[in-house]
């Protein structure tokens, strides 16, 4: 079963990303860490079951022998809703039912938290980064350590010219009715709610 884990939001500085959505969201992102194996860093915000993440590639990183997660090696222009990201309990089983092409087990760590995710040799995930990033978390996630606001997600869409493909391929797995998949270029947009007021992010 694939179960909604967290959202992605990409940006070329930490510090701009950041600024962005504690404007958009009117709360403030708590401090994340860094990635040394993907030379990026990001900050985080407690979605009741879920988070969501603001990730970049961190400056001071050292230079690295693989691409970057969530092709951000490629990424230009303002913040946005880049990836999905789900998790499984066991990795390797995900992994076959899905494909190769969702990735190969990666082995991380931040801090006290532990955990693997399937990565792309090519750090694009199929579907032109519209197919979900799969974790498997090896300790419990950081949901425990962030603050809830009251901010929880309404629905994601995703949207690309072979939405009916996708769909069909992770339908067996994912269970969440507010995961929608529409043809279109392609694309994430997310729909928020707190305190009874929607808004999006794209």
């Amino acid at each position: 079963m694939l179960v909604l884990d967290h959202l992605a939001v990409s940006c070329r500085a930490l510090a701009e990303g950041t600024q962005a959505l504690e404007g958009a969201l009117d709360v403030p992102f708590q401090p994340g860490g860094k990635h040394p194996h993907f030379g990026t860093h990001n900050q985080l915000l407690g979605l009741g079951p879920e988070y969501l993440e603001v990730i970049a590639i961190d400056p001071a990183a050292a230079p690295l022998g693989n691409a970057r997660w969530f092709d951000l090696d490629r990424f230009a222009g303002p913040p946005r809703l880049t990836n999905w990201i789900v998790r499984v309990a066991a990795l390797e089983e995900a992994l076959a039912a899905l494909g190769p092409e969702y990735g190969t087990p990666v082995s991380l760590a931040r801090g006290d938290l532990r955990w693997r995710m399937a990565v792309p040799a090519s750090g694009v995930l199929p579907y032109d980064n519209c197919a979900p990033a799969i974790i498997e978390w090896e300790t419990p996630p950081p949901l425990s350590a962030l603050k809830d606001h009251g901010h929880r997600l309404a629905a994601l869409t995703v949207t690309h010219p072979r939405a009916e493909a996708l769909a069909a391929q992770l339908a067996p797995y994912l269970g969440d009715d507010r995961i929608g998949f529409e043809p279109g270029p392609a694309a994430l947009s997310a729909r928020f709610e707190r305190a009874g007021t929607g808004y999006a992010l794209t």
